[in-house]
């Protein structure tokens, strides 16, 4: 029995099969009981890259924004839903068998801020309340938590920005990189301009298409072949 489970760990190995998590799509956060913020992500890239992963033979996860909007679908992936940040890192956190998670791309679009007003013992706020103040308070940022969920994990951030020029989230990324233990971001947005931008230690930005490419980069990426 030891000898064909030691052969069939050999066989994965050899073909590069991995556990991977990929986040996507938008997190929410209430504003009451009935009301809440949320983005513009539509997980669509996301999705893709979960279903290239998969098809390329890795165990694939996708942690999926419940209020996504793409019809991209990222079979043969496992999907799961997420509401909150903090679902989406309680999630992670009772994850079984964290410590054999080979890579986790982050590309979620997680809210960076909460909604606090005063409540008052009301779980609505009342149309005829007039106006009502809402404060912006900060989110905790999951990609602060995954190098310690995740340990042995090559991690892959991301940074949409629409200000500010390529260099300016290059430097972003690179700072990203330094703070949360990650191998690697991706940056994107109006402030890069067409395509992707991928940020390594150490390594110049380099320059990706689309989407499409992005996807192969991945696959190519966990393969040691970039």
């Amino acid at each position: 029995m030891g000898t064909r489970a030691s052969t069939r760990k050999r066989v994965a190995w050899q073909f590069g099969r991995m556990k991977i998590i990929v986040t996507c799509g938008p997190s929410y956060e209430p504003i009451d009981e009935v009301r809440r913020i949320t983005n513009f992500s539509t997980g669509q890239m996301g999705s893709r890259l979960a279903r290239t992963l998969a098809a390329a033979g890795h165990e694939v996860v996708c942690f999926k924004g419940v209020t996504s909007t793409t019809k991209e679908c990222a079979a043969p992936a496992k999907v799961v839903t997420f509401s909150t940040n903090d679902d989406l890192a309680t999630q992670l956190e009772t994850l079984p068998a964290r410590e054999e998670v080979g890579a986790v791309f982050h590309a979620a679009a997680l809210a960076d801020f909460k909604i606090f007003w005063a409540r008052d013992g009301q779980k609505k706020i009342s149309s005829r309340a007039g106006a009502v103040t809402l404060q912006l308070v900060p989110s905790g940022k999951v990609i602060h938590e995954l190098r310690e969920l995740f340990p042995k994990a090559k991690i892959v951030g991301w940074k949409y920005e629409l200000d500010g020029s390529p260099t300016d989230v290059a430097a972003k990324a690179a700072q990203q990189i330094a703070e949360c233990g990650t191998n690697a971001c991706i940056v994107n947005g109006t402030a890069y301009g067409r395509g992707y931008g991928v940020c390594e230690p150490e390594k110049p930005l380099a320059h990706i298409a689309d989407t499409t490419a992005l996807c192969a980069w991945a696959v190519e990426w966990l393969g040691g072949r970039r």
